[in-house]
């Protein structure tokens, strides 16, 4: 028997779009009712939060209608909640709207801010505090970049759309420019091209390396300018590998001032933030032509990056 399709109908609260697990099947249910489930299942929560939880009417049915405490386990059926966190840290720096129309909302993100909800953060995600500002429960982005990274970030506001926005990042006809601060290095002196196989690291899950094999990514390497021992330099992924920029730069000896993984791991994703050395890497452009109306579309973030002490 197929499972139903989720409801688009279950609403948001708090910008925080509801999260959906299907009940499983079976002859004999271990659970008798559906507090037993989500707490064996989603145990990051406990029974007592679950009871609190569906007593303040936080987890619903396929039809949007609340299910308390004692509501029974039934197989087959989808079952809705919404992801919130007793201790969030807060992020104290805030998003600039830098354009909006009936189709798009761009966005300069600031440095440990995530996009979307994840691990520590859920109210300290871009798209659920612009959902919250701006009233745009639809609001999706197109594509992502590190929370550690700052810069543009597009939004599609027409949910129909949105697949025709992200198609652009999976063909590759986006134009993407970052800036990076990192060591001067004097034998840069003109563009290069760094080509590698860029893996997920065995060691740790959070962090990737290069690795023997055939290319998977490609970054284009310009020096703009020095400052001391610092460059600032010009990074153009022409794929879109996670950490692609700060890998290369790291295997190239120019580890981006600021990165608490690469070379080495000083600060892990659980760990407190020392706000005062963000990561000095920038999404400073983009450029596309708009598939739903075909106008050519450029993005520029106002922010800047700051010379390490």
């Amino acid at each position: 028997m197929a499972r139903p399709p989720k409801n688009p109908d279950i609403p948001s609260r708090r910008g925080v779009s509801a999260s959906c697990i299907a009940l499983p099947y079976g002859k004999a249910s271990p659970w008798p009712r559906l507090i037993d489930f989500l707490a064996e299942r989603l145990a990051a929560v406990d029974r007592e939060g679950w009871m609190r939880r569906m007593a303040q009417g936080e987890v619903l049915s396929d039809a949007g209608q609340p299910l308390p405490p004692h509501a029974p386990f039934v197989p087959g059926t989808r079952v809705y909640y919404y992801r919130e966190l007793d201790d969030e840290p807060p992020v104290p720096f805030l998003e600039t709207v830098l354009f909006q129309d009936e189709h798009l909302l761009v966005v300069d993100k600031p440095h440990f801010l995530p996009v979307t909800p994840g691990g520590r953060y859920v109210q300290q995600s871009l798209l659920v505090r612009l959902k919250n500002r701006l009233g745009i429960d639809a609001l999706s982005p197109i594509h992502r970049i590190d929370r550690e990274t700052a810069g543009v970030v597009v939004f599609s506001v027409v949910p129909k759309e949105r697949g025709s926005y992200q198609s652009m990042f999976r063909e590759r006809s986006v134009h993407k420019t970052y800036e990076a601060i990192a060591p001067h290095s004097p034998s840069l002196q003109s563009p290069v091209v760094r080509r590698s196989r860029i893996e997920e690291a065995h060691d740790a899950f959070f962090r990737m390396n290069e690795t023997d094999g055939e290319p998977n990514s490609e970054t284009r390497i310009a020096l703009l300018e020095t400052q001391g021992v610092w460059g600032r330099y010009r990074l153009e992924p022409v794929t879109g590998k996670r950490h692609q920029l700060r890998v290369h730069m790291n295997a190239m000896g120019l580890p981006i001032a600021g990165d608490q993984f690469y070379p080495r791991v000083l600060r892990g994703p659980q760990e407190s933030e020392d706000f005062t050395n963000p990561l000095r890497l920038l999404a400073r452009a983009i450029r596309f032509t708009d598939p739903v109306t075909n106008e050519p579309r450029h993005f520029e973030s106002q922010l800047k990056l700051g010379w390490p002490t």
